[in-house]
């Protein structure tokens, strides 16, 4: 049974930045690992997403240039670094894996999810 844990999450002011971390446990198999978001009152929504076996990377656009995801095979851990956070940025994000799907960015892939962590960015 897999297991995601979210770390890293907290308040900052806009501009900052935050590194997000999300530890698995048990064996994860699949076409891929992503962080998603989900705002008081939205939709829950895909921020980034890497395509394990490949190098290939995805990216909300909203989020492009200003976030990196990446992970650590030996540590079984994927990162999201967060850098000029902004107000709009504010929510619960969340570590999900095993989705088989050809498209990472596509949340009801996905068949684990961590308890997520609250990012929240001041003005």
């Amino acid at each position: 049974q897999v297991h995601l844990v979210e770390s890293g999450g907290g308040s900052v002011q806009a501009g900052g930045s935050l590194r997000l971390s999300c530890v698995a446990s048990g064996v994860v198999t699949g076409n891929c690992m992503g962080w998603f978001r989900q705002a008081p009152g939205k939709e829950r929504e895909a921020v980034a997403a890497l395509y394990t076996g490949y190098s290939n990377l995805d990216y909300a656009d909203s989020v492009k240039g200003r976030f990196t995801i990446s992970r650590d095979n030996a540590k079984n851990t994927v990162y999201l670094q967060m850098d000029s956070l902004k107000p709009e940025d504010t929510a619960m994000y969340y570590c999900a894996a095993m989705s088989y799907f050809s498209d990472c960015m596509v949340l009801r892939g996905y068949n684990v999810w961590g308890q997520g962590t609250q990012v929240t960015v001041s003005s």
